[in-house]
């Protein structure tokens, strides 16, 4: 009788175990969303980084987070919403190949215009910005190439950016990174994995996204800095 009673129990549990995973897995998802990522590492090498911003005022640091802000995050995001408000997409979250390729052509934009902005800003500031920058530009290009033969899981790509950038760093010398790159890995994981229970990626979307993001950071810093 017992052991009736406690196995009604579990299943009656499962239903609660599978929403409060799904909804884990949709907080990761959100909480470092694609478009997301260029303002948390811009705001990790503005606030953490102990030597890259050395001399420079408070009021350029704003500066470049509200630049960052706007040109990868309202300005891609508000150009998704007018893309769905004419019906060029069936969806804001870009489930299919072909909704992809305009969101991509704007953020392409926006991201090469915020890498030239960091070219030309202010002589002082360290040319990784650029580096990173004008690698996002470059992710999103290979992306959008790729997207004619199949998706790519743009979260993926984003993490593997977040990586490649914590290694640039952590070969620059400059600051010791075991615990940052530990986070990054720590948080692919999750995001990598949260991606695969609630999307229709397949595992090969994701390795190829994180493989093309952590690519893109080394090319750019090779030919940057």
């Amino acid at each position: 009788m017992t052991t009736h009673v406690t196995f009604q129990q579990t299943n009656e549990e499962l239903p609660l175990q599978n929403k409060f995973i799904k909804f884990l897995a949709y907080f990761f998802s959100v909480a470092f969303h694609p478009l997301f990522v260029p303002l948390y590492v811009v705001a990790f090498l503005v606030y953490c980084h102990p030597s890259y911003f050395t001399g420079i005022s408070n009021g350029t640091k704003l500066q470049l987070i509200l630049a960052t802000f706007l040109n990868t995050v309202f300005f891609p995001a508000f150009a998704i919403l007018i893309m769905k408000g004419l019906g060029f997409i069936k969806s804001v979250f870009l489930h299919t190949q072909q909704d992809r390729i305009g969101p991509y052509l704007s953020s392409m934009i926006f991201y090469f215009w915020m890498a030239r902005v960091f070219f030309k800003f202010d002589p002082q500031l360290p040319l990784i910005l650029a580096s990173f920058m004008t690698a996002v530009f470059l992710t999103t290009a290979v992306a959008l190439i790729a997207n004619i033969f199949y998706k790519i899981s743009m979260h993926a790509i984003g993490c593997g950016g977040i990586i490649g950038i914590f290694i640039i760093i952590m070969n620059s010398n400059t600051m010791l990174m075991t615990w940052p790159l530990g986070i990054a890995f720590l948080i692919t994981g999750l995001v990598c994995t949260s991606r695969l229970l609630i999307s229709n990626h397949t595992s090969k979307e994701i390795y190829m996204g994180l493989f093309v993001g952590l690519l893109c950071q080394l090319a750019a810093a090779i030919a940057i800095l």
